[in-house]
C-alpha cells in the first residue's frame, strides 16, 4: 500500500459521480474552504477551485468515472491523485456514508498523508489498454456460443463432434444433425455469431498490435522472446503495466500481479492468508496462461514443474512457475533484455 504524501496548501477531496461532484477543500489550518455539489463538468470544476489553485492537490476515488478529471489536472497543471477504492474502504469506512462526508474524508486522507493511491494510467496508452480488455469480454462472448452448441448436443443425446467447432472448417454439417427444426435453427445461429465474432477479434488483434508496435516496439518483442507468450499475452502485460518503473521492487511487482499469496498473523501466528483480490486481474491471467503455455514441447520445464508438484503439489507448481516468470518478466523490462533460458532455469534449481 503506497501513501501520497507530498505537502500542499491546499488539498481537495471529491466523490465524484457521472453527473455531479461534491468537493472538499481543506486549507492550511485543516479549515473547510470549501464544500460544495456541483456539476461533474470541467468549467464548473475549474471555476469552482480556482481561488485555490497555486498550490491545489486533487484526489478522487478510483471509479469508472475519473479519467476526464485526471486528463483535465493533467492539462491544467494541477496535481491529481487516485485513491485506491479497496483500501479506502478499509481506512474511512464509518456508520453514516454520504457525498459530503465521502469529499470531506477524502480531502482529510489526502491532508494527513494517508491516502492509499492506485495508478493513475496515462491518457497516451489508456484507450489501448481498455479496448484491449474489450477485446476479452468479445473472446468470452464467443466462448459462451461454443459452449450452448456443446449443451444443446447433450441436451439431445449426440455425441460431441471430435473436431474442435471452434475452427471453421469444422463447423460444416454440425446443424444438420439435428432432427428438429428450431433447435437446428438455434445452432446455425450460434454458428452466425461466432463467425461474426471471429471476424471482429481478428480484426481487433491486428489493430492492437499495431498499436504496441507504435507505443512500446522493443518491450513488445522483448516479451514475445519468453515461451509461452504470444502476441495476446505480450499484449496484455505491456498494456496492463505500462511501465516497470513504477514498481520499486520486484516483490511490489509480483503482488500487483496477484502471483504470490499474503500471510496474515498476530502476536507470532500464522492466521492464514487475504487479499487475492488485490491487484491486476488481467496480470494474473496473463502469467498463469504463459506457466501452462511455457510447459508446452519443454521438457526442461516440464522437469522442473514435476520437481515442484512433488514438493507442494501440481497446482501450487503451476502458481510458482507463474511467479518465477512474472519475476523474469520484471528483470527483463527493467534491464532491457530478452529472455534468457539458461539463467532462468539456473535460478530455478
Amino acid at each position: 500500500m503506497r501513501f501520497y504524501n507530498n505537502s500542499h496548501t491546499h488539498s481537495c477531496g471529491i466523490d465524484l459521480h457521472a453527473k455531479t461532484m461534491y468537493l472538499c477543500v481543506l486549507g492550511p489550518e485543516d479549515d473547510v474552504l470549501l464544500h460544495e455539489n456541483i456539476r461533474s463538468e470541467p468549467e464548473a470544476f475549474l471555476q469552482a477551485v480556482e481561488p485555490y489553485r497555486h498550490d491545489l492537490v486533487v484526489a478522487a476515488e478510483c471509479t469508472f468515472t475519473w479519467y476526464w478529471l485526471a486528463d483535465l489536472c493533467a492539462k491544467e497543471g494541477i496535481e491529481f491523485v487516485l485513491g485506491h477504492a479497496l483500501y479506502m474502504k478499509a481506512i474511512h469506512g464509518a456508520k453514516a456514508k454520504n457525498d459530503k462526508l465521502d469529499a470531506f474524508k477524502i480531502a482529510k486522507l489526502l491532508r494527513a498523508g494517508m491516502l492509499p493511491e492506485a495508478y493513475a494510467y496515462p491518457r497516451k496508452m489508456r484507450a489501448t489498454r481498455d479496448l484491449l480488455r474489450r477485446r476479452l469480454h468479445l473472446v468470452r462472448k464467443r466462448g459462451e456460443l461454443l459452449a450452448h452448441i456443446q449443451n444443446t448436443h447433450h441436451q439431445a443425446n449426440l455425441s460431441v463432434p471430435s473436431a474442435k467447432v471452434a475452427y471453421a472448417a469444422n463447423r460444416v454439417g454440425v446443424a444438420e444433425r439435428f432432427t428438429e427444426r428450431d433447435t437446428r435453427k438455434s445452432v446455425e445461429l450460434d454458428f452466425a455469431l461466432i463467425a461474426h465474432y471471429d471476424t471482429l477479434i481478428k480484426d481487433l488483434e491486428l489493430h492492437l498490435v499495431s498499436q504496441a508496435k507504435q507505443h512500446d516496439p522493443d518491450v513488445f518483442h522483448r516479451l514475445r522472446s519468453v515461451p509461452g507468450i504470444g502476441k495476446i499475452l505480450a499484449l496484455t502485460i505491456l498494456y496492463e503495466i505500462h511501465d516497470i518503473v513504477r514498481f520499486p521492487r520486484v516483490q511490489d511487482f509480483v503482488s500487483y500481479a496477484r502471483l504470490v499469496r499474503c500471510e496474515h498473523s498476530s502476536a507470532g501466528k500464522k492466521l492464514g492468508t487475504g487479499g487475492s483480490k488485490i491487484g491486476n486481474a488481467h496480470l494474473k491471467w496473463a502469467f498463469s496462461e504463459a506457466a501452462v503455455l511455457f510447459l508446452r514441447n519443454n521438457p526442461r520445464g516440464q522437469k522442473l514443474v514435476r520437481r515442484l508438484a512433488g514438493k507442494h503439489g501440481k497446482g501450487k507448481a503451476l502458481s510458482i512457475l507463474a511467479a518465477r516468470l512474472g519475476r523474469a518478466v520484471y528483470f527483463m523490462w527493467l534491464r532491457e533484455k530478452s529472455f534468457d533460458v539458461e539463467r532462468f532455469f539456473a535460478e530455478a534449481r
